[in-house]
C-alpha cells in the first residue's frame, strides 16, 4: 500500500503556468504604458536621449505584444 502526502498530490505545473501568464500580462502592460508615455515626450526630451519622432512613431505603433 502506498502512502501519498498532500504535497505529492499537488499539481505543480498549474502554478508555474499561472505565474508565466501573469508575468506575460505584466510585461504587456509595461510595454503599453511605456509606449504611451514615450509618445508624450517633448522635443527637448527626445533630443536629450537622441531619439527622433520617427523612432517614437515606429515604437508607439507597435502592438503591446511585440517587443
Amino acid at each position: 500500500m502506498s502512502t501519498y502526502t498532500h504535497e505529492s498530490m499537488i499539481n505543480h505545473h498549474g502554478s508555474g503556468l499561472l505565474n508565466q501568464l501573469g508575468e506575460t500580462f505584466r510585461i504587456w502592460r509595461r510595454r503599453y504604458q511605456s509606449r504611451r508615455e514615450l509618445a508624450q515626450w517633448s522635443d527637448r526630451d527626445l533630443h536629450d536621449v537622441g531619439i527622433s519622432w520617427s523612432d517614437i512613431v515606429h515604437e508607439a505603433e507597435k502592438p503591446f505584444w511585440r517587443a
